[in-house]
């Protein structure tokens, strides 16, 4: 027996592919400028200019919602960078980090699921899955630098990669410090220093 799909989860084309990123498009803006508690279906459906049923039975819930947009902003990410060097692989992925936490849309945004996710256990699970695809997408660099000899054989790729975005989203969440190239080059040296010292086994 087939699994029931989970609402907002179908990878459809055509008309059904416009009307997910119509709706998608629309939530985002939505968080972005209002937050979760913003998440209004019928007012969505409103926006993107979609029938109500279709919004209601695709989705169902705001979580859902948020859960496919999560899951949208995973397949739609950057790949890995492959210059052959772990501390420059991690510093393109600071810097992404910073890019994207900063950029006026998806900084305001990704507070919005963040804090969505505390309240939300489909928003939760869903930025879990977010990070945890970018994790193991990056996570390719550090298993890279090991074979080539320039980290430890016994260092955890995931954990390195973590430790890049740590900070800097500790930054963005709770301090206010300035997000900038320098903070994502300090926190790419510090993680592969770690790694280099052995900390990240």
């Amino acid at each position: 027996m087939t699994e029931p799909t989970a609402p907002g989860t179908v990878r459809p084309g055509g008309r059904t592919a416009r009307v997910r990123e119509a709706v998608l498009g629309a939530a985002g803006d939505l968080l972005a400028e209002h937050g979760f508690t913003a998440l209004d279906l019928a007012e969505i459906s409103r926006i993107a200019g979609v029938g109500k049923t279709t919004v209601y039975r695709r989705w169902g819930t705001p979580g859902a919602l948020a859960a496919d947009l999560l899951d949208d902003m995973a397949e739609q990410s950057l790949p890995r960078a492959r210059t052959g060097s772990a501390e420059q692989d991690l510093r393109e992925n600071a810097r992404l980090v910073v890019k994207t936490l900063t950029d006026p849309r998806q900084g305001r945004l990704f507070k919005s699921l963040i804090a969505a996710s505390l309240c939300n256990d489909q928003a939760a699970q869903a930025l879990h899955r977010f990070y945890a695809v970018r994790i193991t997408e990056w996570a390719g660099c550090v298993t890279d630098a090991v074979e080539r000899g320039e980290l430890p054989a016994a260092t955890d790729p995931r954990r390195v990669v973590a430790a890049v975005s740590a900070p800097l989203y500790y930054a963005f969440l709770n301090t206010g410090e300035a997000l900038d190239e320098a903070a994502a080059d300090r926190a790419a040296a510090a993680a592969v220093a770690a790694a280099r010292a052995g900390a990240m086994a």
